[in-house]
């Protein structure tokens, strides 16, 4: 992507405002996105950024600049104007790179490169054809599907020289359906990090597309949820979505270590139920939020967060790391060159538990079957959370009587996570996107089925 020695030119240059650290982020990025509406193409574009980012610290001082290109004189330029932000002494480093290049790759069986939109249209049209053909209330099938291949050079004055190539790949369905005037929508959006034989292997575009329908018709015909504060019964995968957004971002050290987070200082003590413990892993191979290496050049692993409900770790990048007087945890993530990274979750999960499924249905006397979770508003200092459920059930006397629409779930994340009271036996993960301070980044989110003691419920169907 660039020369050695231009990356030692531009770490020296970066140094010499008095920098104790520095760092460049080399990016080139392929991406190809289509969409469909019908089974007809309405949209399909490819695109190709590159560019790079220098970074310089001082303590927990820090600035960033970027340039779009790989010109050496332009990089160049670039580490003089985050020396100059820096704003402190003059200062002669040596900056050397201190060992050999590593290069990473996650193994594809079928690059994309290798295919053409045909291919990847045929994929496309299996799933507005499965939409549309699930019901006569079906009236629009819309599939979006995108590729990228993020290729990325980390070096900085610690002696980090990585390369690392990072394919993606992500199938969106979205099923209307319509009665009358009145009109609902379902939607799944399986992805993964691997090459194109994801939709062979690991992608069932029919299965994902046969439950975006299903859930669309199904709410068409739902009453409203009622509101009260009752049990909550939230499935797995996308259900993980609250605990992500409730709490996930008070564990990252952009808030901890600005005291900014209802965690802060509390390592060690109970923040959940005893039956709840959560995870943030960067190295499953494969999943959507996976990583070879952070965007600081570090080892991503596997941190555990919450330990049969006692806080035990925060997710921590460099600076962060600096300010908390604690080590990285390999979780420094970015979108791209014009972001400076910062700590971000990964694939975040509640762990698997003991109990059974259906017994947390049957053994409700009254409340809500939050089988798919929607979008939300979280406040992050207090970790206050308002979220819609897009598919949801009430449950009377141990069993599912009706779905429901119009739920939703609001609450504060520290408060929800000590009312847990049953774990089900089988996590699993749906991907995203996740925006904060470095742009927007994938990541999966997860868990098994949960069930809370009490929430509370909004829904225009009545109160209780």
């Amino acid at each position: 992507m660039i020369l050695e020695k231009t990356a030692n030119a531009v770490l020296r240059e970066a140094q010499k405002s008095g920098a104790d650290y520095a760092e460049l982020f080399v990016e080139d990025n392929e991406s190809t996105r289509i969409e469909m509406i019908d089974g007809k193409v309405e949209s399909a574009n490819y695109a190709r950024i590159s560019g790079a980012g220098v970074r310089v610290l001082l303590g927990t001082q820090s600035a960033y600049a970027y340039c779009a290109g790989l010109d050496e004189e332009m990089l160049i330029q670039t580490a003089r104007a985050a020396a100059a932000a820096l704003g402190v002494a003059k200062f002669s480093p040596n900056g050397e790179i201190k060992r050999a290049l590593n290069r990473l790759t996650t193994p594809v069986l079928q690059r994309f490169d290798t295919i053409g939109n045909a291919e990847r249209v045929e994929v496309m049209r299996t799933g507005a054809r499965v939409m549309k053909g699930a019901s006569p209330e079906i009236t629009q099938a819309v599939v979006r599907y995108m590729d990228q291949v993020q290729r990325v050079l980390i070096v900085n004055t610690d002696g980090v020289f990585v390369f690392d190539e990072r394919p993606r790949t992500r199938i969106f369905l979205q099923a209307v359906a319509m009665n009358g005037t009145e009109a609902q929508t379902g939607y799944e959006g399986p992805g993964c990090c691997r090459g194109f034989e994801a939709y062979r292997d690991v992608i069932d575009v029919e299965a994902n597309a046969k439950a975006a329908a299903s859930m669309a018709v199904t709410m068409l015909h739902a009453p409203e949820c009622p509101a009260g504060n009752l049990p909550v019964v939230i499935d797995g995968g996308f259900g993980g979505v609250i605990f992500h957004e409730a709490c996930g971002h008070s564990l990252e050290a952009t808030a901890v270590g600005r005291g900014n987070s209802v965690f802060c200082g509390k390592l060690g003590t109970r923040i959940a139920a005893d039956c709840v413990s959560a995870v943030d892993d960067g190295t499953l191979p494969g999943e959507w939020g996976s990583i070879n290496v952070d965007d600081e050049g570090g080892k991503p692993q596997r941190n555990l967060l919450i330990e049969n409900g006692i806080l035990k770790g925060y997710l921590i990048d460099k600076l962060g790391s600096r300010r908390m007087d604690m080590p990285s945890t390999g979780s420094s993530r970015r979108q791209g060159y014009m972001f400076a990274p910062t700590s971000r979750m990964t694939n975040t999960f509640i762990c698997a538990g003991m109990d059974d499924d259906e017994e947390m249905i049957s053994g409700m006397a009254e409340g809500l079957f939050a089988k798919k979770m929607g979008g939300g508003s979280v406040n992050p200092p207090t970790g206050e959370f308002n979220f819609s459920v897009a598919e949801g059930y009430w449950v009377k006397n141990g069993k599912i009587v009706s779905p429901v629409r119009g739920a939703t779930l609001i609450g504060k994340g520290s408060e929800a996570l000590l009312k847990i009271d049953r774990v089900g036996k089988h996590m699993w993960m749906a991907p995203g996107m996740c925006g904060s301070l470095s742009g927007s980044v994938p990541t999966n989110v997860g868990q098994p089925r949960i069930r809370v003691s009490g929430m509370t419920i909004g829904g225009k169907g009545g109160t209780l």
